[in-house]
C-alpha cells in the first residue's frame, strides 16, 4: 500500500481528447511535498508517513512545529497529514514527492471537506419529497414532517434527518480517473469533481475498490529519483579509465627525461 499526496483544488476546467471529445477535469496542485516524519510499527505501532504541502512562514507556525520541522530537517509547511502504508513503502524523512506518482489511466480516492452551505431544510439536505399540497396541509409544504414516535420512546431517535446545517463536513469520492499529471507544475488532473472548495486541502490515494496496474512507481514517484539512479550508475564507468590510463601514460614520458638529465651531469663531470 502506497501513500497518497495532499493537493490544493484550483479548480475546474476542461481537456480534449485525440477525437476531439472534452473532459471535465479538477486542477490539483502538489507543492513542495516532503516527508516529515515515519511512523513505524515497532515505534508507534502502525506504519505511517507524514507528509508536509508547501511552504509556510516561521512566524505562522506554532514553536512545536518548528521544533517538528527543524528535527526532520525541512522547511516549515503549510499543511501537515498522515498516510498509512505497508512496511515495504517506508519512506525516508526529506524525500520530495512528484505529481507523477500518479499516471493517467489509475483510479483514486479523494478525501476531503465539502462546501458549507449553511443551514439547510430537510428536501434540500436530505432529498425529502416534502408534504402534499392539499388536503389541509397549508404553510408548512417542505417541512419534514413527523420526527417523534408514540408515547414508547415518547422522544427522538439519534440521528433522524431534519433540518440543519449543511456541507463543511468530511467528504470521499471513490474511483476518479487520473487524466493526466504535469511534474513540472506539479499538476494532477482528475476526471469529474472533487470535494471541497477552491483553494482547499484534499488527499489524494489509490482507490482501494480498483485493481491498480504494475507500471505505478513504488514505493512512491520521488522527484529526480530516475535522474539521479542513472548518473550513479554511469559515473564509475567513466572515471575508470581516466583514472587508471593516467598513470601508464606518464611513467614512460618521465623515465627518459631523468635519465638524459643524469647522463649529462655525468658528461660534465
Amino acid at each position: 500500500m502506497r501513500t497518497g499526496l495532499i493537493a490544493q483544488k484550483m479548480g475546474m476546467t476542461r481537456v480534449f481528447t485525440a477525437d476531439g471529445q472534452h473532459v471535465p477535469v479538477t486542477v490539483l496542485k502538489v507543492d513542495n511535498l516532503q516527508v516529515v516524519d515515519v511512523r513505524t510499527k515497532e515505534a508507534n505501532g502502525y506504519n505511517a508517513v507524514q507528509l508536509g504541502w508547501g511552504g509556510a512562514k516561521p512566524k505562522n507556525v506554532s514553536k512545536s512545529m518548528r521544533g517538528h520541522f527543524a528535527k526532520a530537517k525541512v522547511e516549515p509547511k503549510r499543511k501537515v497529514a498522515e498516510f498509512r502504508v505497508s512496511d515495504d513503502a517506508l519512506l525516508s524523512v526529506g524525500a520530495e514527492l512528484s505529481a507523477d506518482h500518479f499516471v493517467a489511466g489509475q483510479h483514486v480516492d479523494v478525501v476531503g471537506t465539502s462546501i458549507g452551505k449553511g443551514f439547510a431544510g430537510a428536501m434540500k439536505r436530505h432529498n425529502f419529497k416534502g408534504l402534499e399540497a392539499s388536503h389541509g396541509i397549508s404553510i408548512s409544504h417542505r417541512s419534514h414532517g413527523s420526527t417523534g414516535n408514540s408515547q414508547d420512546p415518547g422522544r427522538v431517535w439519534k440521528g433522524k434527518k431534519m433540518a440543519g446545517h449543511m456541507g463543511a463536513v468530511r467528504t470521499t469520492t471513490q474511483n476518479l480517473e487520473v487524466v493526466s499529471t504535469d511534474a513540472d507544475r506539479g499538476l494532477v488532473l482528475i476526471r469529474g469533481a472533487v470535494p471541497g472548495s477552491k483553494g482547499g486541502y484534499v488527499y489524494i490515494s489509490d482507490a482501494i475498490k480498483k485493481m491498480q496496474s504494475d507500471d505505478l512507481p513504488f514505493p512512491a514517484g520521488l522527484v529526480g529519483g530516475a535522474d539521479v539512479a542513472a548518473t550513479e550508475d554511469q559515473a564509475p564507468v567513466e572515471d575508470a579509465p581516466v583514472e587508471e590510463a593516467a598513470p601508464v601514460e606518464e611513467a614512460p614520458v618521465e623515465a627518459p627525461e631523468e635519465a638524459s638529465a643524469d647522463a649529462e651531469e655525468e658528461k660534465k663531470d
